[in-house]
């Protein structure tokens, strides 16, 4: 069974048809990119997945459960987990306490006056572990403001896992980066995907990065599917050449 699965999905907002007729499946340990035009669908889609909308028809499935209709908060505890556009960290703190604050409401014990000195050692070991994963381990004392663009995204990423995400949702990964900046995230992804074996989904406009690391790619395009397949298939199918690769079909 599909770790994620969309049925003939579709979501209106008043007269705006978003998305219409998606259907996908997307394995366990799957690396799967979204692309398409700007006003394509990608983040309504996102927003679907996260539970930020209901969808307006069909229906999504996770781990073989429906979740249409259920909220955000429940489905981070469901392992869903989503990273923005825009970078949401604690910019006035270090890198540690980012990570440190994320670790202890993963454990549930953000909310506790007093800890033992046992479940501080976890905590701490968490976050030693988050910083390793992600490689951002020597800048664990940096403010977080005062890090570049690149590496705010990082500690972003650090937070998304500390809930241990089955599924995990990247919006546009590496927008505003430069190249080395792009070249790590996108190295980070891959790893996180084929040692840590989790299940991604991200949108991406740059399709160097899509064809290097994506398993599959799902194209949309006017709020429907246009294509789905490998990277290969994708490339050379005339449909998403005429509307999205600007190549003559």
């Amino acid at each position: 069974m599909s770790l994620l699965q969309l049925q003939s999905v579709s979501r209106r907002f008043g007269a705006l048809q978003a998305l219409s007729d998606i259907s996908i499946n997307v394995d366990h340990g799957e690396l799967r990119a979204i692309i398409g035009p700007n006003g394509a669908g990608k983040t309504t889609l996102f927003n679907l997945i996260s539970g930020f909308f209901p969808p307006s028809g069909g229906e999504i499935l996770f781990d073989g459960q429906p979740i249409g209709q259920v909220n955000p908060a429940s489905l981070v505890r469901q392992g869903i987990i989503r990273t923005f556009q825009i970078t949401e960290i604690f910019l006035s703190l270090s890198v540690y306490e980012n990570l440190r604050i994320a670790a202890e409401v993963a454990m549930g014990v953000s909310h506790k006056p007093w800890m033992s000195r046992a479940l501080r050692a976890r905590i701490d070991a968490r976050v030693d572990e988050l910083m390793q994963i992600v490689g951002i381990a020597g800048k664990a004392d940096r403010i977080a403001g005062e890090l570049s663009h690149g590496d705010q995204r990082v500690v972003e990423v650090g937070i998304a896992l500390s809930r241990k995400p089955k599924l995990l949702l990247l919006d546009e990964p590496t927008a505003g980066m430069g190249d080395e900046e792009t070249q790590n995230m996108t190295a980070l992804i891959r790893r996180l995907n084929k040692e840590q074996g989790i299940t991604t989904l991200f949108v991406e406009h740059d399709m160097e990065i899509v064809f290097g690391i994506a398993d599959r790619i799902t194209v949309l395009d006017n709020g429907s599917m246009l294509a789905e397949g490998t990277a290969h298939e994708i490339a050379n199918n005339p449909a998403v050449q005429a509307a999205y690769l600007g190549q003559a079909a």
